[in-house]
């Protein structure tokens, strides 16, 4: 982050107007194996024990024959987690990245992802020789206040561009609360 970054402007802002504190919406992590069989439910369970529900399988969209891959096979794992339980797995993942990423992961309407090689690098997840170790990509879907009027089923209305997250406040929402560092 830049020397001059008006951090006390946001949060003082933050503080007088609540419904535009950024928050997590959602904490989504993708699992990509490759080959259905055992591999597969090896990392269905690790998934299962990070983060205490079962994901969903991924399949592939079309046949790749020198990778061995059928239309409809089953090649990964996803699993999306929100509300209290994000904000704690977050801690957890972010730890596994010793509080560090890149600022160019974050994107234009502040959501930021990240790769995590070892699943072992996670607090309280340990090794065991019978699942291996997988790695896994993390998305982080950043939102305010008032989201839910784009995805609601009744009378779903578009949110104005002034409402909508910047990198900035991204970077900003980042350092106040997990004192993330950038690179």
């Amino acid at each position: 982050m830049s020397e001059n970054l008006p951090i006390n402007e946001y949060k003082t802002n933050w503080d007088e107007q609540p419904m535009l504190r950024p928050k997590i919406g959602a904490v989504k992590i993708n699992v990509s194996i490759g080959i259905a069989g055992a591999p597969l439910e090896r990392a269905r369970t690790i998934i299962k024990n990070l983060t205490g529900q079962e994901p969903v399988e991924t399949k592939a969209k079309q046949t790749w024959r020198s990778w061995g891959i059928r239309k409809y096979q089953p090649v990964g794992l996803k699993i999306t987690i929100r509300g209290e339980q994000a904000y704690g797995l977050l801690m957890r993942l972010l730890h596994a990245k010793d509080y560090k990423i890149k600022r160019k992961s974050i994107d234009k309407t502040g959501n930021f992802a990240f790769g995590i090689n070892e699943h072992i690098d996670i607090p309280d997840m340990d090794y065991d020789p019978n699942l291996g170790i997988i790695g896994m990509d993390v998305i982080i879907q950043m939102e305010r206040a008032g989201y839910r009027v784009k995805k609601r089923s009744y009378r779903k209305q578009s949110i104005g561009k002034r409402h909508f997250i910047t990198s900035l406040e991204t970077e900003v929402f980042l350092v106040d609360q997990y004192g993330i560092e950038f690179l």
